[in-house]
């Protein structure tokens, strides 16, 4: 009988202690991700400020991060500031969990509404289960995105011709995404692969393709010089890049307002981050980067057709 009550009192002991760390855990991501978290007052506190210089000569002066993954907080909260955008709404994809993204900030400081996709059902049920999914107006779906699905996929949840923002970082398509989309966003934001340099390539389109980073990790995506060909043809005006070269800015050239448009050369950032590092632990050089793509196939966008990378 002795054995069996001190049982069932480890049992309990692990029971309660089971409950505590999950409270603990539920507590821990909420202070992480809530509104109430530190890092987003210190955000508002720093767009208030970038929000007074009304001409800036590089988005890199308006820089700062929240939950972007570099300095596009910052960029977006001026750009939003600056520009007139009546429809406060976003569509975001390639979001994985959604707790580094792009447009996150503007839920918590900005009360936007808005919708993002990610082709893993775990990292959507994340979502539907996250602050963000009880406490804004955001709708989220599991979708793999191809060129032919990705109007509908806006179209069908409540979005349409008149978006604030299209946020594309699917390492991937996005130029084939982004070129047979027919939504018209006022602000829109692409990654780019600096590693294509000022060459004007993009991937072939694939509706299949997955970046593998252990087998092709500089062959992804899109150049600068091909998302700027795009631009012009959409009715774009490219203003420039955040300052770790990974993504592009593009305003709808009747919404522009005395932005300066400019050039890819000019514009043009280096990635100052790393994929992947060589067997002394350090960043592989450009000319090594290059040497990953020799051989593979690639879409050039200013002869439009497909090369092979020497």
């Amino acid at each position: 009988m002795k054995i069996l009550k001190k049982f069932r009192s480890v049992i309990d002991s692990f029971y309660k202690f089971e409950n505590d760390f999950k409270n603990f855990k539920n507590q821990y991501n909420l202070d992480l991700y809530s509104y109430k978290n530190p890092k987003v007052n210190l955000g508002e506190i720093q767009a208030k400020l970038n929000n007074k210089t009304l001409e800036i000569n590089s988005l890199s002066e308006v820089e700062f991060q929240v939950f972007s993954q570099f300095g596009d907080d910052g960029i977006i909260q001026w750009l939003i500031n600056y520009l007139d955008i009546d429809n406060k709404t976003f569509v975001e994809f390639g979001v994985e969990k959604y707790i580094e993204a792009n447009t996150r900030f503007l839920l918590f400081k900005d009360k936007w509404s808005g919708l993002v996709i990610d082709g893993d059902q775990r990292n959507i049920d994340f979502i539907k289960n996250d602050v963000v999914s009880y406490f804004f107006n955001l709708k989220s779906t599991c979708s793999f995105i191809t060129k032919d699905n990705i109007s509908d996929l806006i179209k069908t949840r409540g979005f349409n011709d008149n978006l604030g923002i299209l946020s594309i970082d699917i390492d991937g398509n996005d130029y084939w995404i982004w070129k047979n989309l027919d939504v018209n966003p006022i602000i829109v934001i692409s990654e780019y692969n600096a590693a294509f340099g000022l060459n004007h390539w993009t991937i072939p389109y694939k509706e299949d393709f997955v970046w593998d980073k252990e087998k092709n990790m500089y062959y992804w995506g899109t150049s600068l010089a091909s998302l700027c060909d795009l631009a012009e043809i959409k009715g774009y005006s490219f203003i420039g890049c955040n300052s770790h070269g990974n993504n592009a800015y593009f305003i709808r050239n009747d919404k522009l307002k005395g932005l300066k448009k400019i050039s890819y050369k000019e514009g043009f950032q280096e990635a100052k981050f790393s994929l992947s590092r060589d067997e002394k632990g350090e960043q592989y050089s450009k000319k090594e980067k290059m040497s990953f793509l020799v051989g593979k196939p690639i879409y050039n966008t200013s002869t439009n057709s497909i090369e092979i990378i020497k």
